[in-house]
């Protein structure tokens, strides 16, 4: 990017600088990193907190912004600078889980909001690196759904943008056979209304799937359609990836022979069932199995 103080400061040139030298870069991407450079030069001030955390040694750095933006050619790693003052070097344990969890989002520069105060507060002058063993961290149970939803929410959006239409009817027959059913997946462009025909043994009965990638809640007359291609005997499935109107909520009530299911309950076989699905699905949606503290009470649970 060369000199950032020579571009005109305002999102628009960042944008159109970072466009031009990246140019494979999404429109996401150019947003995200015009936009943190633009904060690096143009919104910070002297005076400014940085909180800066190190992995390798597990501590949270705590200074001031001392100096105005300055490019240094002669820098191999970083020649876009601003001079800081490092006022504490805290141990992680010092924090709370969801402060570590805010300061350890992916983004390499943002804007601190929600535990701020708890940095600034560990800047005064009896503050004590270590926490109390004996009081909760009450932040833990908060940080754990946060986990867990962003986790939810970045399924969703990859099988939105990565898995449209019959893409979508393979995947979801991949998620059907790592449940343990058998499947055969419909001719494309065929007009019986299936995608999909699962089979739990190799005895009827069979159950019809439908699965739809599209935005925007199904109606009743959409699963009015799958009902109508079904036999004596059959059972209905229905997948999408948003959620069922009103009415359609109520015809499914009332047609206990077909089940529907929505993006959120998706979500929730795609997690349980993630390690037999196909690995081609699994770089689709990469996901690694960790463990994240809960709140006391969650665990008794």
């Amino acid at each position: 990017m060369g000199d950032l103080s020579v571009i005109d400061p305002n999102r628009d040139a960042f944008k159109k600088k970072y466009s031009e030298v990246y140019a494979d870069a999404s429109k996401g991407s150019i947003a995200n990193g015009a936009g943190m450079l633009y904060r690096f030069v143009c919104e910070v001030k002297i005076g400014d907190y940085v909180i800066f955390p190190l992995k390798f040694n597990r501590q949270i750095n705590i200074g001031q912004i001392i100096g105005d933006y300055k490019y240094d050619p002669n820098e191999t790693d970083y020649k876009n600078q601003r001079e800081v003052k490092w006022l504490k070097h805290l141990p992680r344990t010092a924090f709370s889980q969801g402060a570590l969890y805010e300061v350890g989002a992916a983004q390499t520069f943002f804007s601190v909001r929600n535990y701020a105060d708890e940095f600034l507060t560990a800047l005064d002058k009896n503050f004590k690196p270590s926490r109390d063993d004996s009081s909760e961290d009450e932040t833990v149970g908060a940080t754990a759904d946060e986990i867990i939803e962003a986790t939810k929410d970045f399924i969703i959006k990859e099988l939105s943008r990565k898995l449209k239409g019959y893409d979508f009817e393979e995947f979801v027959a991949d998620l059907l056979n790592a449940m343990g059913y058998r499947t055969n997946v419909s001719k494309h462009g065929g007009d019986s209304g299936i995608d999909i025909t699962a089979y739990k043994d190799e005895l009827p009965p069979r159950i019809l799937v439908q699965v739809k990638s599209k935005d925007g809640d199904i109606n009743e007359t959409t699963i009015q359609s799958l009902k109508g291609a079904m036999r004596e005997g059959d059972y209905g499935l229905f997948v999408t990836l948003s959620d069922y109107t009103k009415n359609a909520k109520t015809y499914l009530k009332s047609v206990p022979i077909i089940r529907g299911i929505n993006g959120k309950e998706l979500v929730d076989l795609i997690l349980k069932y993630y390690d037999k699905l196909s690995d081609k699905y699994k770089k689709i949606i990469p996901l690694k199995m960790v463990y994240i503290p809960v709140a006391e009470e969650s665990y008794d649970a």
